[in-house]
């Protein structure tokens, strides 16, 4: 159940004074003595009291407001997600406060924290590449505030998730490619503990395996999401002895990575090494050749993570797993001539 939130009252309740005295501790006021601070801001911690910066402003309507946490907001994905959050959102009367975690543990766990702060009825959050340690998101769970995850997504028994069938995309992929002439397909992936990464790479080998192509170990790439770290690491691939003549790519960002590191070599697209990326956006069709494209539906995504949380907000307590279909848009950077 849904644990109220502590307030001011609760806390000179507890501790026999006022609430302007508890006001005031909290605020450092030389009102209040020194030892009267401290008892105040002890059991604040104890009852993890959150000051609500909205209270003054809005005590006769209380703010609808949802949070969203996206690891990298200037990407084509993550802003088309979070269109459909505030497009599904504004429909019932909340608005978005949307927050970017740069790939970065550390600012997702602030992130959580100025959420609460705020006192937001919900939050719909896409981890970080580098969250391995969830207790933030344990935090929201005790204190009962609802939470989606979409695309990197953890603890399932416990939080609701939205996800993509990357698995089946990127078999379906993987498959195209061998059926256009590829034999050695390079799989160029973020970090392994990210079950999105998981989903994507399984998919790869179940290919190789269901089209009985060897599997080379050489061929598997995953680190950092990172323009720079990535490109170096295909042009290294695109280097050795034994080269890959197809890549699957991940994200957009080890897309373009990829991309420009075959050009990089001097090497042709497709007839040299094939292309395929996992991007939703529009520049898949601008670049020379073509991109062939696994299309996210990401402001899909972001809708179906909104609905989810809204119904959670209004008390629904069952645990869902939403899967929204990607498209593979065959374009000319996949099939040998």
């Amino acid at each position: 159940m849904k644990q109220r939130r502590t307030s001011l009252k609760d806390l000179a309740e507890e501790l026999g004074v006022s609430i302007a005295t508890v006001s005031r501790a909290l605020r450092n006021s030389h009102e209040v003595g020194e030892e009267m601070k401290a008892k105040v801001k002890v059991l604040a911690k104890r009852l993890n009291y959150r000051p609500n910066p909205f209270a003054q402003s809005l005590r006769k309507k209380t703010p609808r407001v949802i949070g969203v946490i996206v690891p990298n907001l200037v990407t084509h994905y993550y802003a088309s997600v979070l269109d459909g959050i505030e497009d599904y959102a504004s429909c019932f009367g909340y608005s978005v406060i949307s927050s970017n975690s740069h790939e970065s543990h550390e600012r997702e766990e602030k992130a959580v924290e100025n959420f609460i702060s705020m006192h937001v009825d919900g939050i719909i959050a896409c981890l970080a590449q580098d969250t391995v340690d969830y207790g933030h998101y344990l935090q929201l769970h005790d204190m009962g505030i609802p939470v989606v995850f979409f695309a990197r997504t953890c603890l399932p028994d416990m939080f609701s998730q939205v996800v993509a069938n990357g698995d089946e995309a990127a078999q379906e992929a993987t498959s195209h490619l061998i059926g256009a002439g590829s034999r050695r397909i390079a799989f160029i992936g973020g970090p392994n503990h990210l079950d999105m990464v998981k989903r994507r790479k399984h998919g790869y080998l179940e290919a190789l395996r269901e089209h009985h192509l060897p599997i080379d170990r050489e061929l598997v790439w995953c680190g950092r999401i990172d323009f720079d770290e990535a490109r170096n690491a295909t042009v290294r691939l695109l280097q050795s002895e034994k080269r890959p003549d197809a890549i699957l790519a991940f994200n957009d960002i080890l897309t373009y990575a990829a991309f420009d590191a075959i050009k990089t070599c001097g090497l042709s697209i497709p007839n040299d090494v094939a292309i395929i990326g996992f991007t939703d956006g529009d520049s898949a069709a601008f670049v020379t050749p073509k991109l062939t494209a696994i299309m996210d539906q990401a402001n899909e995504q972001g809708r179906k993570s909104c609905e989810l949380l809204l119904r959670h907000i209004k008390g629904d307590q069952h645990i869902y797993k939403e899967i929204v279909p990607m498209i593979l848009k065959i374009r000319e950077s996949s099939e040998k001539h």
